[in-house]
């Protein structure tokens, strides 16, 4: 991780969800994520079957130029990405993993800013699959950020994390291997597959499967 959020709001999930896959939403307090807050989200299950935010940071809705609770985070990506970025979905509510995304945001005149997003799963009335707490952080940013707002966003990157098992390389290795069939199915010009992903943004321990890059996780 590479944002001070990102760490900070994982650092917080992990310590409230004790022995258990993930926090309940009643569990977080907001005071605890102080310096983190402005860039923090939850997104829950809309009725669509998509995901959709809840809530959002103040800085979140300035990068966007707009409110962004109620909009759509699949509406964010790509067309080409969102099927990639539901299967990274399914992983952090179904698995429980938790899913570390890097991903270039492009305005309507083409310049871009490189992001930190990460995404952990929460239980609401006992079950995982509804809620998500998220955070996304700029890694440098530029001047004209809250100016111009960005309009669209390609996935550069991911790490997912399994906090209680770092035997889980099978599952790793599988879901990584999907990820690349649904991304390569959809070529068009801007293909991410056949784009190099910096070595710097996930080390050198990295497996490397096509454009993405798989860490086996552990407790940290």
């Amino acid at each position: 991780m590479q944002k001070a959020t990102s760490k900070a709001l994982f650092n917080y999930w992990n310590e409230l969800r004790g022995s258990r896959s993930a926090p309940d939403r009643r569990d977080i307090d907001p005071t605890r994520i102080k310096t983190a807050l402005a860039n923090t989200f939850i997104l829950e299950r809309d009725d669509q079957e998509g995901f959709s935010f809840r809530l959002a940071g103040s800085h979140l809705c300035m990068t966007y130029c707009r409110e962004l609770k109620g909009r759509s985070f699949s509406s964010l990506w790509h067309d080409k990405d969102r099927d990639a970025m539901d299967t990274l979905i399914h992983a952090v509510t179904e698995d429980h993993a938790v899913a570390l995304v890097t991903f270039n945001g492009m305005t309507a005149t083409g310049t871009q800013a490189t992001f930190e997003l990460i995404l952990m799963p929460l239980r609401h009335n006992g079950e995982t699959g509804s809620r998500i707490l998220g955070a996304m952080s700029v890694i440098e940013e530029p001047y004209w950020l809250g100016a111009q707002p960005i309009m669209e966003q390609r996935i550069t990157g991911l790490r997912l994390i399994w906090p209680d098992d770092p035997n889980m390389r099978d599952d790793i290795q599988t879901l990584a291997e999907e990820m690349t069939e649904e991304l390569a199915a959809v070529g068009g010009e801007h293909n991410p597959l056949t784009e190099p992903m910096p070595a710097t943004v996930f080390g050198n321990s990295a497996r490397r499967y096509q454009h993405l890059a798989v860490i086996d996780g552990g407790r940290s």
